[in-house]
């Protein structure tokens, strides 16, 4: 890393700020503010991980199936395509909240855009949970209609509420920001271990899913008073208090500049085009990562079955693609947000960094050439041994998590301060963009399988 990368990434940088504030600079006590912010990213992504990873609740519910066994060995085409119609159904409104998640940035204060959509997805996964015990064998489409109708509204509120939070962190050092994105990760890490408890504990799909989705319950309950505690502590009011008059600073953790640090015009809508001079190439590189993560996770990740599936062993036919698909996946995306706590290489404008987040895109075909099952088209296994998909997609989740990290870090400190929020939610906008484009060619890959 060159002289210039570190100076762009010094994490104790004072930046201009005058003596006087740096001395009078409360400190994050315990930790709280961070821990706030983690669990918060937790509760971003959380709702959606617990709509994809209860694929058997969904095909048992959908299939009208009596036991877990059965359903499974049922190939249809909602089995065959399910993971991509829940990926299309969360990613493409996405987007659209995320665009009208940035004209409403400086119009609609930041308290009412996420507690109004935690109140959205609660009220849903409420719904979701009563759906549980109800019988839905006579109206199957109905249920898969609102079940997709669901997730799009839960995926809307969940990136209204992250694109926010991630504005808001943007007012904050970097680490906030990290804490932020690492919690996104743990959430599909609860997410996934919730799913395998349920599965070894329950006596039933239904019992197991009533648990799972409770669970969420009480989550989105959980978020929203920690939120509400935010702006009671010292450390919070001091950045956010100071972004509003100008003074502020991301001091230990910034790449903001120091010019134009006046508070952005009430009501009117962020200037896109100096803030896309500064950061495009950063946005660019976001899209790719998450492009090439949703392309395979888990519309062809799930569908990798264990070589030895005919075995009846628990492992091969239960738990192989809970584990290595979703567990194994989000413990890597978390270990490989972690790693941005310690190490941030290459820096925002360093020519590997592009480099590195093109050469992902070989997993595509590694994916494809393991043991998906079933195959119409491209019959061809080349990694024909369990250990294959277990090292992709650690590779995958692990380079997801450092690379989507450091590059949504960067968006909002390389433009000026009174940018960060604005430039914070483009760069979630981008991230969904990757996403939404990603689960459509997904569709295309398992039809070519």
């Amino acid at each position: 890393m060159s002289d210039d990368e570190r100076s762009e990434v010094n994490l104790e940088d004072e930046g201009g700020m005058s003596p006087l504030l740096a001395r009078h600079r409360p400190h994050d006590s315990y930790c709280l503010v961070y821990g706030i912010f983690f669990i918060l990213g937790i509760g971003s992504l959380l709702p959606w991980n617990f709509f994809i990873t209860a694929k058997h609740y969904w095909l048992y519910k959908l299939n009208n199936r009596s036991s877990l066994a059965s359903h499974q060995e049922l190939h249809t085409d909602l089995s065959d395509f399910f993971e991509s119609y829940l990926t299309i159904a969360s990613t493409v409104p996405s987007v659209l909240c995320l665009v009208f998640n940035y004209f409403l940035v400086n119009r609609v204060s930041s308290d009412v855009r996420v507690l109004l959509s935690l109140a959205m997805i609660l009220l849903v996964f409420i719904v979701t949970t009563v759906l549980v015990k109800v019988d839905v064998s006579d109206c199957r489409e109905k249920f898969l209609a609102g079940t997709l109708a669901s997730v799009a509204l839960v995926s809307g509120a969940s990136n209204f509420f992250s694109g926010s939070m991630f504005g808001i962190s943007a007012h904050f050092p970097m680490r906030i920001s990290q804490a932020l994105i690492s919690g996104q990760a743990m959430g599909g890490t609860l997410s996934a271990v919730a799913s395998i408890v349920d599965l070894a504990a329950a006596s039933d799909v239904t019992s197991s899913a009533l648990a799972y989705f409770l669970t969420a319950d009480i989550f989105i309950l959980f978020c929203i008073i920690v939120y509400l505690l935010l702006p009671k502590l010292a450390y919070s009011r001091y950045y956010l208090d100071a972004s509003c008059t100008g003074t502020a600073t991301t001091s230990d953790s910034s790449l903001s500049t120091p010019e134009s640090t006046s508070s952005p015009a009430v009501n009117s809508v962020p200037l896109l085009k100096p803030i896309m001079r500064k950061m495009w190439k950063l946005s660019l590189y976001v899209f790719w990562v998450f492009f090439v993560s949703i392309t395979i996770f888990p519309a062809i990740s799930s569908g990798i079955q264990s070589v030895d599936k005919d075995s009846g062993s628990p492992w091969s036919n239960t738990y192989f693609v809970p584990f290595t698909s979703f567990l194994l996946y989000n413990v890597a995306d978390f270990c490989g947000r972690q790693m941005t706590v310690w190490l941030q290489v290459p820096g925002p404008t360093s020519p590997v960094l592009p480099i590195l987040v093109v050469c992902r895109s070989v997993l595509v075909p590694l994916f494809m050439f393991c043991n998906y099952q079933p195959r119409y088209h491209l019959h061809q296994v080349f990694f024909a041994h369990d250990i294959f998909p277990v090292l992709f997609v650690c590779l995958l989740g692990l380079s997801n998590g450092y690379l989507g990290t450091l590059t949504m870090m960067y968006g909002p400190k390389v433009v000026p301060r009174n940018m960060a929020e604005p430039a914070g939610v483009i760069m979630s906008f981008f991230l969904a963009a990757g996403l939404a484009v990603g689960s459509a060619v997904s569709v295309l890959l398992v039809y070519i399988l």
